[in-house]
């Protein structure tokens, strides 16, 4: 009978062993669990996300600098013809005022359709003047935030790095 007991409390010995053994990762797993390989594959996929969204960053970045260069060349194309038409505008109404003093008022008409035409295209260029620099300060803002996560995603990398490298090396 004691023989027999003896028996059953290897056998429940061995099988327990092997239970503590399985549930810890095993033979083959070098002393590592479970949990770490998934941790590992987690840190990677973090890893991988956080790549994609520096490259998007970067792409956002690149894009939002070429729109400041065309906004800024667009203002000054605006300031430009604002001068010429502000000059125009000054001409006209010299030789409005010549044409005045000649005593010729057709031209003098003429003109003044000039004139308003040309106080049309400097209100017209204000306006599309305030409208780049609103677009200018808005890209401004823009680069910025995608500069700063472009930040954010360096520093998550590097932490997702060290992760890998902590659970790799445990």
């Amino acid at each position: 009978m004691i023989r027999r007991n003896l028996t059953h409390l290897l056998v429940l010995a061995v099988m327990g062993l092997g239970t503590t053994l399985w549930a810890q990762g095993g033979a083959g797993s070098k002393g590592a669990s479970s949990d770490s390989n998934s941790d590992v594959q987690a840190d990677r996929k973090d890893l991988r996300q956080d790549r994609r969204d520096l490259n998007n960053d970067r792409k956002d970045i690149r894009s939002d600098k070429r729109d400041l260069n065309q906004d800024r060349a667009d203002r000054n194309q605006d300031r430009r013809d604002l001068a010429k038409d502000q000059k125009d505008l000054n001409k006209d109404r010299r030789e409005r005022n010549q044409d005045l003093k000649n005593g010729d008022t057709k031209d003098a008409r003429k003109e003044q359709r000039d004139i308003n035409h040309d106080k049309r295209d400097i209100h017209s260029d204000k306006r599309d003047l305030r409208a780049d620099n609103r677009d200018i300060h808005k890209d401004k803002k823009d680069l910025h935030a995608d500069r700063k996560d472009a930040r954010h995603d360096k520093k998550d990398i590097r932490h997702d790095r060290r992760d890998l490298h902590r659970d790799r090396k445990g």
